[in-house]
């Protein structure tokens, strides 16, 4: 009997400009565009090998597959996956760690150039009349900001983090770091000394709301706050809160504690808030990595060897 391999929500890495031909040749390719929840176990009823970005696989969906050997996550983060449970039934778990890193540096600089100039607010203001009503030769409707000379304050110095600390010293940026080994007090001179705070840490116990009521009053009432890394980084009420108030100039998010939001979000009617649909990690030679990388991590399987595992299988299947 040939392998099965499922992809349960392939829409996102491949909506048609890549494909899975790789996959094809090593088995049974059955690929979803999404799945529901209670679509989950009949989907993988019968399949060896799980590929998945965002639907989660929990414990009890786990210990209903009885024939699943292997998960591949579709994404950096693993969080969507139970990895103690398959561990536990000797089912590995792999993800793909560097796939973005250049994209999301790109994106997080994107935001940070935008709050800095306004570069789309302008465009619109010309293009409905601004300009040619103006008297003047040019104009500007919000601050301009030069970069050269401010401090950039990174939360977390991993792949990505280091990338746009590569780019900030380009723009002539003074480049700070918070780590978990410099401790509460490095967080906290991270947070009153940043004119751009960008976050780059993993979303764990210790980071989840990092950003709160508390941490953004020790921040610059003239910064900028970026997250580019996980939604639940911030606390949405707090930062919309802060901005309301004026006790942060500006934020640019690409990642929401929730996703898809609610309409109702609050970020949605903050003011100088930038947000965009959690696209920073989306560019094609991205996605072309990371169906590379996802491809690599099962064949490595396949033979028998390691490759970016994220848990540890207690017994064998």
């Amino acid at each position: 009997m040939r392998l099965k391999i499922v992809v349960l929500d392939g829409f996102t890495l491949n909506p048609g400009d890549l494909n899975w031909s790789k996959f094809e040749a090593l088995g049974n390719l059955e690929i979803f565009d999404r799945t529901p929840p209670e679509a989950i176990v009949d989907r993988l009823h019968d399949a060896d090998i799980a590929l998945t970005n965002k639907t989660p696989l929990t414990a009890e969906v786990i210990n209903q597959l009885p024939t699943l050997r292997y998960i591949g996550v579709l994404a950096t983060g693993y969080n969507i996956v139970d990895t103690a449970a398959a561990g536990a039934l000797g089912i590995p778990v792999t993800n793909t760690p560097s796939y973005g890193t250049q994209s999301v540096a790109q994106h997080t600089f994107a935001l940070i150039l935008e709050l800095a100039n306004h570069v789309g607010h302008h465009s619109r203001s010309a293009k409905t009349g601004e300009w040619s009503r103006c008297p003047d030769f040019c104009y500007w409707e919000r601050p301009l900001t030069e970069l050269a000379g401010l401090t950039l304050g990174l939360i977390g110095a991993g792949r990505i983090g280091s990338a746009v600390a590569h780019l900030a010293e380009a723009f002539g940026m003074k480049v700070i770091t918070a780590t978990r080994q410099a401790g509460r007090d490095g967080l906290n001179q991270v947070l009153r000394e940043s004119d751009v705070l960008s976050l780059h840490c993993p979303l764990t116990p210790e980071t989840n709301n990092l950003i709160n009521a508390g941490t953004l009053a020790l921040m610059k009432p003239t910064a900028l706050l970026i997250n580019t890394s996980r939604g639940q980084l911030v606390c949405d009420h707090d930062l919309a809160t802060a901005l309301a108030e004026s006790r942060l100039a500006g934020a640019a998010l690409d990642v929401l504690s929730q996703e898809p939001p609610p309409p109702d979000n609050p970020l949605f009617k903050a003011p100088h808030c930038i947000i965009t649909p959690h696209n920073a990690w989306a560019s094609h030679a991205a996605r072309a990595r990371l169906m590379e990388s996802t491809f690599d991590n099962l064949q490595a399987f396949l033979s028998g060897q390691t490759r970016n595992v994220v848990n540890k299988a207690t017994r064998d299947v």
